[in-house]
């Protein structure tokens, strides 16, 4: 062999999936191979234009855009374009430009497919790429046998094993008693008007308000039922189902939609499906009235989120679970806090923000909340009720393992503890002036989610929060300046850019160059679109039905999130094992060579986006 077939020979070796080929098949892989030039700025490849090689990148770089100009790649040194020609027949798909002189190897389409056809590892890397590529990636190693994760993915609708049995309202307690016996249900719902929801009676209130009291079976039945019974929508998740009866301890849940009861669920369907340690971890904290003793129930966390990696809980699932105690230990702190303060003297709502509010919470957290307070908040008259119930909270969450805000964005704090009408002019002025701090707020407070109170409260603010902010073009365009601040760790050469220097020395960090991009993608198209979700991958689920994106750049986001988190949680799983406390920063070579691959993958498809935003939204000058 030639030296310089020997060198192209070392260059193939160098470069994935060609480096896992055998050495004597890249040995003879150089004669096949013909050398081209092009100038910067030449169009290589146009939509359907016939493509009967495989390019190989030696030297320089490429863009790769849709038919519609849609920016989705740039490639460098290694990779290869005209991959999808090879599998739709000869044909391009998109338009491929040289960003500057580039020398690139083309291997016949013949040749392509024989490799393909004999090395399963070479197929596997060319048969899907960029996003779709790390969608199978994510396939592969997800693994969700676990019952905590099997009752993440089950919705309250599939639990309903029976028709809806029900009485009106102006029944006695014998006839409720004679239909329950009828039916073999441990419940009844009580309805008026035709399907309005009354009331709930169950088998224990027949016992504890009817025997144990010997009241008259001919008492009407309203006389026994509870009033408007907690319940929960068809769409929720068997998880939050079970977490709600635990919370609440109740063994009968109705479902409703759109106001009406569509079933009922019980404590036997969801059980015989498997308790799980987190629900109860929620329940025990429900009964708990020091910070002292939820601060060992919260302390269980990394070994709760270790389970969960380990039995293959994706992020979104992760991230719920663990929120679930952060929830649950808000809310007992609020219950005691009106235990010792007294009835709140006007209604309120306690909200989350930040990763508490997305529900995405690992296995560090700090404090992100608020208090909306009801119109008819006086200060002088109600101020120093509610300065101690948000300083009592904020402590405990702070004694429990939630540590305060550095940034001071807690209820505690008394700008973040106003009246709905004063939050509305808050909102108002970061949308119609939006300065860096606006910006920055934005983080945090456009990712809120109620915890305890009255919640419509929040609820109206919402919904004049998402009208303004779908019709400030302005307003978006310094969304994007701010996002585009945020770099993904990756160089044009697709090589880790990595910390330098410092405590962090050679690492990436990867929440803040992985995770937050793509939760300010997300948090740019759902506000422009007027999605009302919050969190990260129900926006990207939801935006996908707008054009300020496209369906596979929302799904590609998706895999994207799915890989860095997961990436990060497993991260931190490694270091609470090794006894170090959780942090976001990654050294790569503690990463397969699979992992840092498909790494890279995530961190290219956040850039392309990146790019595209501004074209769909415009650009601030920030």
């Amino acid at each position: 062999m030639s030296i310089e077939l020997e060198e192209i020979a070392e260059f193939l070796k160098q470069h994935h999936p060609f480096d896992l080929l055998p050495d004597d098949v890249i040995e003879s892989l150089p004669k096949r191979l013909t050398a081209r030039y092009f100038r910067a700025g030449t169009k290589v490849l146009s939509p359907e234009q016939q493509c009967l090689h495989l390019y190989i990148i030696r030297t320089g770089g490429t863009e790769t855009r849709d038919p519609d100009g849609q920016l989705l790649a740039r490639l460098s040194e290694g990779e290869c374009f005209g991959v999808r020609a090879m599998f739709r027949k000869g044909r391009a798909a998109n338009n491929i430009t040289t960003l500057e002189d580039s020398l690139c190897y083309l291997l016949p389409e013949k040749d392509f497919h024989d490799l393909a056809g004999k090395y399963p590892q070479f197929n596997y890397f060319f048969a899907q790429m960029g996003g779709d590529r790390l969608r199978r990636g994510m396939q592969m190693i997800e693994s969700r046998d676990d019952d905590q994760l099997k009752l993440m993915s089950v919705k309250v609708a599939d639990l309903i094993a029976r028709d809806l049995v029900s009485i009106d309202r102006s029944a006695t307690i014998l006839d409720a008693g004679k239909l329950m016996c009828d039916e073999r249900v441990s419940c009844l719902l009580i309805t008026q008007n035709g399907d309005e929801i009354a009331g709930i009676i169950t088998d224990r209130d027949l016992r504890n308000r009817v025997i144990a009291q010997a009241r008259s079976f001919d008492e009407p039945v309203t006389a026994i039922m509870t009033d408007k019974p907690i319940s929960i929508h068809p769409d929720d998740y068997a998880f939050d189902a079970l977490l709600t009866m635990t919370r609440n301890n109740i063994r009968h849940l109705p479902v409703l939609k759109d106001g009406k009861a569509v079933g009922m669920i019980t404590t036997n369907n969801l059980l015989a499906r498997q308790s799980l340690s987190a629900v109860y971890m929620a329940g025990k904290i429900s009964k708990l009235n020091d910070p002292a003793d939820m601060a060992k129930v919260i302390a269980q966390v990394p070994e709760l989120l270790s389970h969960l990696i380990e039995a293959g809980a994706t992020s979104q699932n992760a991230g719920h679970i663990v929120t679930t105690l952060s929830d649950a230990a808000t809310v007992r702190l609020l219950q005691l806090a009106e235990e010792k303060l007294g009835p709140p003297p006007v209604p309120y709502v306690w909200m989350a923000g930040g990763s508490q509010g997305r529900q995405e919470q690992t296995a560090i957290s700090d404090q992100d909340n608020c208090l909306i307070l009801d119109d008819a908040y006086v200060e002088e008259a109600h101020g120093a009720y509610f300065k101690a119930l948000a300083e009592f909270v904020c402590d405990g969450l702070n004694d429990v393992g939630y540590v305060f805000c550095p940034g001071d964005m807690m209820a505690k704090t008394a700008e973040w503890r106003q009246p709905a009408k004063v939050w509305q002019n808050y909102f108002n002025k970061w949308i119609e002036q939006p300065e860096p701090k606006a910006l920055m707020l934005c983080s945090v407070w456009f990712d809120l989610r109620p915890i305890h109170g009255t919640k419509s409260l929040f609820d109206d603010l919402h919904r004049i929060i998402v009208s303004r902010a779908k019709d400030n073009r302005i307003f978006q365009a310094y969304l994007v300046g701010n996002a585009m601040t945020h770099h993904v760790p990756l160089g044009f050469f697709k090589n880790f850019v990595m910390i330098r220097g410092g405590e962090h020395d050679s690492t990436l960090d990867l929440k803040h160059n992985g995770v937050v991009p793509i939760v300010d993608l997300a948090r740019i198209h759902a506000l422009a679109n007027g999605v009302d979700e919050v969190n990260t991958f129900d926006r990207l689920r939801a935006v996908k039905a707008f054009p300020s994106i496209s369906t596979q750049g929302a799904s590609d986001l998706l895999d994207a999130f799915e890989f860095i988190s997961i990436t990060r949680l497993k991260h931190q799983v490694r270091q609470i094992r090794q006894g170090h406390a959780p942090d976001n920063f990654l050294h790569p070579e503690s990463l397969s060579a699979f992992e840092r691959t498909h790494l890279k993958d995530a961190f290219s498809v956040i850039k392309n986006l990146q790019s595209a935003l501004e074209t769909a939204f415009g650009k601030s000058g920030t």
